[in-house]
């Protein structure tokens, strides 16, 4: 994180409880504390934190930061990424050993193009692999790179990768791409996340991938593993790469008519960029799509109240939750202004015609965008509300 703005995700009520994210410095911090000030898709600006020795560490520590969130920049240059992300965000029922397929299956594409993947368990159910590129390239070009490296992997792998942004489109592993736009972090090398074991996001060797098991990495056992082997990506900034490969790959695709894939919601719509509608609700399309029979089963900044809310509508519908399979289940984590809330739905796609349960009242059904977005529609020209 040294040299990195960081966004701060702070557990001020200990990490049982939901944290939020705040971007901008406190007002009352050390006058020894770095800050840099970063600007964003809004047009809105921030000053944000940097942590260059271990006293700013223990700083935002006691802020309640365990989960550290840097930027793909250094602030000696904020608009030239020097880090690639590929994030790999299993799916519902998504086994451990698809996760380390298609990570080394990544790792076999970076080889070809000319890069080098570090990867790390993301202290979760995923993996990260970093890959550290020359400041050369804006945040639409390395994200466009990703994108490219996402699609090549999903055909090298199609039953176990997705590069699909709707996730009622997705399968297996999904690729996020968007984890490379400007704003986006993720969370650092020996974060700790909030989980009832401690794991920690650990930085790994690759032949360790293959045998590897995230909950083998805690507080209680990385330490040890620090002191025995050390840092296993600290030659990483000794390995910065070139991005042309990718980006020649990217070409080709959109040559072959492939379009730029969706955006997260509150980027600007980019000329080229496929539709930023889930195809269940896609309308007047040239192709006529599947549209999957999705309902909302709750909303709630709370994800533990969200998932009993999802508990009881299978009480509800005993008859229509028996043909649930485990990719039928959507769990969104939606971003508010500075938290996020979940959304649960569930697709009928299995179910008899006759047993599927009408679109109710979500519950709970506590959405924190809901009067902000009514507020918006209300009063925000059309236009803008087509280019949001």
């Amino acid at each position: 994180i040294q040299d990195r703005p960081i966004v701060l995700k702070r557990f001020v009520n200990g990490a049982e409880e939901e944290a939020f994210y705040q971007k901008r410095a406190p007002a009352q911090r050390p006058a020894w504390l770095r800050t840099t000030t970063l600007s964003f898709p809004s047009g809105r600006t921030a000053e944000e934190v940097v942590v260059d020795d271990a006293a700013g560490l223990a700083w935002i520590v006691n802020l309640g930061c365990i989960e550290l969130h840097p930027h793909a920049v250094r602030t000696s240059d904020l608009d030239h990424p020097d880090e690639l992300r590929v994030d790999l965000d299993p799916g519902p029922g998504v086994e451990w050993a698809d996760v380390r397929t298609v990570a080394l299956e990544v790792n076999a594409l970076l080889g070809e193009v000319g890069l080098r993947g570090w990867p790390k368990t993301s202290g979760s159910r995923g993996m990260h692999v970093n890959v550290r590129i020359q400041p050369r390239w804006t945040f639409g070009e390395v994200r466009r790179a990703a994108v490219a490296l996402s699609r090549a992997v999903e055909r090298r792998v199609p039953t176990l990768a997705s590069s699909k942004w709707w996730k009622e489109e997705r399968h297996g592993v999904f690729l996020d791409y968007n984890q490379n736009a400007k704003d986006r972090t993720t969370c650092s090398e020996y974060s700790v996340r909030p989980l009832p074991d401690a794991r920690v996001s650990t930085p790994l060797q690759w032949q360790e991938v293959p045998e590897c098991e995230p909950a083998d990495f805690t507080i209680f056992t990385v330490p040890k593993r620090f002191e025995e082997l050390g840092n296993p990506h600290a030659a990483m900034n000794l390995a910065a790469g070139s991005l042309e490969k990718l980006l020649e790959l990217a070409a080709k695709d959109e040559a072959a008519g492939l379009v730029d894939a969706p955006w997260p919601p509150h980027f600007r719509k980019t000329e080229g960029e496929s539709t930023r509608v889930a195809p269940s609700r896609a309308k007047g399309s040239a192709k006529p799509r599947n549209k999957m029979p999705l309902v909302v089963i709750a909303n709630s900044p709370d994800r533990q109240a969200a998932l009993a809310g999802l508990e009881r509508w299978k009480l509800r519908y005993p008859e229509a939750a028996k043909y649930l399979v485990a990719d039928d289940v959507l769990v969104d984590s939606m971003r508010g202004r500075s938290s996020t809330w979940t959304r649960i739905r569930v697709n009928l796609r299995h179910m008899p015609e006759a047993v599927r349960p009408p679109q109710g009242t979500p519950d709970p059904d506590d959405d924190p965008t809901r009067k902000w977005r009514e507020w918006r529609k209300k009063h925000a020209p059309k236009e803008g509300l087509d280019r949001a």
